[in-house]
């Protein structure tokens, strides 16, 4: 695999202060998956989030995939943000590293930092 992005280096960030950034990057989880592992799925409660640091995600509706994501690439915001059930599945199609982050810690890095709840509110803009 290639090198890991911080996330820093993620545009939807590049508001956010260094301090911040190793804010957030200090409340998720590196977390290693293999190949064809089921991130979250379509219809369910949304209980995390993730940044992707390395590998493939396929984001799916039903059995139809409508996007592929990537390093740099924050998922599972969206369901989170507005409150509503998971609207698509996320499978990994790739080994994949990425940083996980409880429902609980995103809400919490919100309150904390605004230029975060910004940059997440209009990702999930973005998306609906």
């Amino acid at each position: 695999m290639s090198s890991k992005p911080s996330i820093g280096d993620i545009p939807i960030f590049d508001r956010l202060s260094d301090k911040d950034v190793k804010r957030i990057a200090k409340a998720g989880t590196e977390v290693n998956v293999p190949a064809n592992w089921s991130l979250m799925s379509e219809k369910t409660p949304a209980d995390k989030a993730y940044i992707v640091l390395e590998g493939e995600l396929s984001v799916r509706k039903g059995k139809e995939e409508i996007a592929t994501l990537g390093p740099g690439d924050v998922v599972g915001e969206t369901a989170i943000v507005s409150h509503k059930l998971r609207n698509a599945s996320v499978v990994t199609t790739t080994d994949a590293c990425v940083l996980h982050f409880t429902r609980e810690t995103v809400e919490r890095l919100r309150e904390e930092i605004p230029t975060f709840a910004e940059a997440l509110d209009a990702a999930a803009d973005r998306r609906k």
